[in-house]
């Protein structure tokens, strides 16, 4: 009955849904393509009883992207499909894969939609990257006998006490998973809170951790570097959101006082802020450079990276990385990159969506907590920018502990064969 009262306020509502994606897309065109494919119409059919992955957007196909490769060497004639929800996240499919798989759009969650879908893709297994639950989804996959994997899982205090009030809807939805893979053990205990089943839960990791730094991309970085100025200092905020660009500009006289020729690279997390963030420079009266327009050069105070596909090579040209996401109530963004790197890596105080692996580096020594209260984060950049031993230890510590932490991959790569029956 719940699932019901929730697809008549979903009908309801869809084109309210399909006027904000036209209301996005003027700022990213790619909202408005394809729209055939979000009411379940493909644009092709893929042979039957493939590996279908579900990815939000650039984060979650970033970190299908491991277990996406080690799959096809494995079974390299079982299709892939990958699905994804924002034209960001379809271009960074197309970025990483090219050919090598299928990819669609994530229809509506209405059940008519999803009986084209499912008559055109008919996958063998469904896995859904960290925590997308759609009640009709599943129950349509339940009633055609898919199997559905959430893998590298996660859910924090803050959305099990979500989906705790919706209880009507959240426990037929923990039903109907075939398996639950967590990063955690802390994770795992928050999906039996809400009702799933214990012989679905497996502790495997999380596959962020498998990631793999292409040996092109410390290259490239010290390349940037030569071209930025070898010695200057490089402070880079990664995935960055609105306040968070401001609070650094703000910020960057003061630092640039006691760390002359500093260098900040602000990386926006969402192509429709790049102009914003730009106009943001300029109105502080510091002079910027695009990274679509070209290299920053030594009279370059903020470069800002609007481009797609290079987050890697520009952190390794960073001396020290501070995850965005953290300095607003957004819950953070993944800091295993810059660590992965080698790179001396802060995080500000609103990092729940990452919790565990914040811990798990800062007990390494490979990440450290600053605040968002302007002045004392201006104190903690200053200490870090200026002690240099202290950042290569971090760093070091960072590689290490990712390489500890490596496993989650080949596990669920097991996990899908056996759901395929491979």
């Amino acid at each position: 009955m719940a699932r019901f009262f929730y697809s008549l306020l979903y009908a309801f509502l869809l084109p309210v849904l399909v006027l904000r994606l036209w209301w996005r897309g003027r700022l990213n065109p790619g909202y408005r393509q394809r729209l055939r494919e979000r009411f379940g119409i493909l644009p092709h059919r893929p042979p039957a009883n493939g590996l279908w992955i579900h990815a939000v957007s650039v984060g979650e196909t970033l970190a299908a992207a491991p277990l996406v490769k080690s799959f096809q060497v494995r079974h390299p004639n079982v299709p892939v499909i990958v699905t994804t929800t924002t034209p960001t996240g379809s271009e960074q499919v197309q970025r990483l894969f090219g050919a090598g798989v299928y990819h669609m759009y994530l229809p509506y969650d209405l059940p008519w939609f999803w009986r084209n879908f499912l008559n055109a893709l008919r996958p063998g297994l469904l896995v859904v990257m960290e925590t997308e639950l759609w009640p009709n989804l599943l129950a349509c996959c339940e009633q055609r006998r898919i199997p559905v994997m959430l893998a590298n899982a996660r859910l924090s205090e803050k959305s099990a006490r979500g989906y705790e009030k919706f209880a009507a809807l959240t426990q037929p939805m923990l039903q109907r998973l075939t398996t639950v893979a967590v990063q955690n053990a802390a994770d795992g205990r928050r999906f039996l809170d809400l009702g799933l089943p214990p012989e679905r839960l497996e502790v495997t990791g999380s596959v962020k951790f498998d990631m793999d730094v292409p040996p092109m991309v410390q290259a490239q970085g010290a390349a940037l570097r030569e071209q930025w100025g070898a010695e200057r200092p490089v402070l880079a905020l990664a995935s960055s959101h609105a306040g968070e660009d401001e609070l650094l500009l703000d910020l960057y006289p003061r630092l640039l006082a006691a760390c002359p020729q500093l260098l900040l690279l602000l990386i926006p997390r969402h192509p429709e802020r790049f102009e914003a963030v730009t106009n943001a420079v300029r109105s502080r009266g510091l002079r910027v450079q695009r990274r679509s327009s070209g290299s920053a050069s030594e009279q370059t105070q903020v470069y800002v990276a609007d481009t797609m596909g290079e987050m890697l090579q520009l952190l390794a040209a960073a001396d020290l990385v501070l995850v965005g996401g953290s300095l607003i109530a957004h819950g953070g963004h993944n800091p295993i990159e810059p660590a992965a790197l080698g790179k001396a890596t802060l995080i500000g105080p609103h990092h729940m969506n990452f919790a565990v692996i914040v811990d798990n580096l800062q007990n390494a020594g490979a990440l450290a907590l600053v605040s968002d209260q302007a002045d004392e984060l201006l104190e903690q950049l200053q200490n870090y920018l200026s002690d240099a031993d202290l950042r290569s230890r971090m760093g070091a510590a960072g590689q290490a502990a990712v390489d500890a932490n490596r496993g989650a991959v080949k596990r669920l790569t097991e996990l899908c064969s056996a759901h395929l029956k491979l």
